[in-house]
């Protein structure tokens, strides 16, 4: 059966080296804190989460995986060039 569940959200996360760090979560708050109490990615032993930059909602599972793909798949500019842009779900 197919994952229908519209609750995923793809995000983008400045960490403390200032590096982009792209995942998806169901929950942002929850990854957010798993990330700082380093229960979340590898990714993070060494640096630290400062602040979520970009959220994208409305995907299921299948569509956020394949999202983070591509975003990860970007340059740093096209990176901050998403940041910047309307699709952007968190508050300027």
């Amino acid at each position: 059966m197919k994952n229908t569940d519209n609750n995923w959200s793809v995000y983008i996360i400045l960490c403390s080296d200032k590096t982009l760090y792209t995942g998806i979560t169901t929950d942002i708050e929850r990854r957010l804190k798993e990330h700082s109490s380093n229960n979340g990615a590898k990714y993070f032993r060494g640096r630290s989460p400062e602040k979520v930059m970009y959220l994208e909602g409305g995907h299921n599972k299948s569509t956020a995986s394949k999202r983070e793909l591509y975003i990860k798949s970007l340059t740093r500019r096209e990176k901050e060039q998403l940041i910047q842009s309307i699709g952007n779900e968190m508050e300027a």
